[in-house]
């Protein structure tokens, strides 16, 4: 058994920034994480982020990454596990992982739970060809890995990062043929879609994907136009030759562990679907486990940022060890995280705040 103050399952943005706040007000934090390296999503991002200065504005993503994790890496307060995968995680606080072929069990006095979200899939005919990609996928392949999915692709979803990927994947030589989006406007930033425009890529709203072709791989797809209500419109079918399909249709917030040690959950939709609810210090329903990041409310990574240096705050002072500026970083953080869910992209975030303190309020 090993034992720590506070155990974070997460080493993304949001987990990183909480061991930051953590390891500085001299707690021990042990952090578990699958992938290769820590920064979760963060590694395989190439473009620069918006926001302020505390948000790494101009900063490409995979250079946040080496600086949060910079940031911690090195502490001696800090024990990493990569590669790790959590079998089980338990109320008084006991978690089970699976590491090097070792089972190893954890007690830590308080824990975080920040393991972001998972790409949503999209239902239709021949949609397990080889050759479909989700957006997140195609990044890990190009931006890690330097293998290019394909020569053509089709994007299915136009929010911020199917345009991104887009315009990545033309910058590493790929042709994308079109972005098709089942709305009636583009989901994502006016920015990012005005690049695909600027470089001829064709921007359909109103359609959807109908079914992929091809024997063995695929060759092409049949996308197909949609009415206010979402439902088909005969005859208006049209072919796209590709070799690939990457699909972007949003995130869903990954929520399944804290529903395993019985926390409360419910379905938010402006949130992503199912997430935990949080009170205002991002406790769950059961005491002493808390969680941050994508897996409480699908937002920007700038978002999932600040609410890791805050939750790593609340939980220092949970375990009665504040941060020695625990009123003045609250302040800050809370700040810059109003101001990221400030104005019209910011509206669908608020409301669901909302309804999550509703359902808290209820829960009590």
């Amino acid at each position: 058994m090993i034992y720590t103050d506070v155990l974070i399952i997460g080493g993304g943005p949001s987990g990183l920034c909480a061991a930051n706040m953590l390891l500085e007000s001299n707690l021990k934090v042990v952090i578990v994480d699958r992938g290769l390296s820590l920064g979760g999503q963060l590694v395989k991002q190439t473009h620069k982020f918006f926001g302020s200065k505390q948000q790494y504005a101009k900063t490409r993503g995979f250079d946040i990454a080496k600086i949060l994790i910079d940031k911690v890496i090195n502490h001696p307060n800090l024990i990493v596990y990569n590669q790790a995968s959590l079998l089980g995680l338990y109320q008084d606080k006991v978690a089970t992982i699976l590491h090097n072929d070792t089972y190893i069990k954890i007690k830590s006095k308080a824990v975080i739970v920040a393991t972001g979200a998972s790409e949503k899939f999209l239902a239709f005919e021949n949609n397990d060809l080889p050759g479909i990609y989700g957006a997140g996928a195609v990044q890990t392949l190009m931006n890690q890995f330097g293998v290019l999915p394909a020569k053509e692709v089709v994007m299915i979803g136009s929010g911020n990062i199917g345009l991104i990927v887009s315009y990545q994947l033309i910058q590493a030589g790929v042709k994308v043929k079109a972005v098709i989006e089942a709305s009636s406007k583009i989901g994502g930033y006016k920015v990012h879609a005005s690049k695909l425009r600027r470089l001829g890529v064709p921007i359909y709203t109103n359609k959807t994907i109908k079914r992929a072709i091809g024997n063995g791989s695929v060759q092409g797809c049949e996308i197909i136009s949609l009415d206010e209500k979402f439902q088909e419109i005969i005859d208006t079918s049209e072919i796209i030759k590709t070799d690939a399909i990457c699909i972007s249709i949003g995130l869903a917030p990954g929520y399944q562990i804290l529903d395993m040690v019985g926390a409360k959950t419910a379905y938010i939709a402006e949130l992503g679907g199912m997430i935990p609810l949080v009170n205002e210090k991002h406790m769950t329903s059961v005491d002493g486990i808390f969680s941050c990041g994508d897996n409480i409310g699908i937002e920007e990574a700038s978002s999932a940022m600040m609410e890791g240096y805050l939750t790593g705050l609340y939980v220092s002072s949970y375990l009665d060890q504040k941060h020695p500026s625990y009123e003045q970083k609250v302040e800050g953080y809370e700040n810059e995280l109003t101001i990221l869910r400030g104005g019209p992209f910011g509206v669908k975030t608020r409301k669901g705040l909302d309804k999550m303190k509703e359902l808290m309020t209820d829960a009590r």
